[in-house]
């Protein structure tokens, strides 16, 4: 007898499974306070993201403190 033939599966379709990452949380603010956000960004040398969530840690943290 010879050996197996090999299947190849095809891709599953849509989104990969998570697997670990953290959630996505979206959310929408006005233009001023988006560009204020990014100036703080610029200022950190910080993405956006990076700076969304070092100033989320940042009111949580003082929450605590109070």
């Amino acid at each position: 007898m010879s050996n197996a033939i090999s299947v190849h599966q095809k891709k599953k379709r849509g989104r990969p499974p998570e697997n670990g990452r953290d959630p996505l949380i979206s959310t929408r603010m006005p233009e001023q306070d988006v560009a204020a956000l990014e100036a703080w960004a610029a200022a950190h040398n910080l993405s956006r993201s990076e700076a969304i969530r070092r100033l989320i840690q940042k009111g949580l943290d003082s929450e605590k403190d109070a």
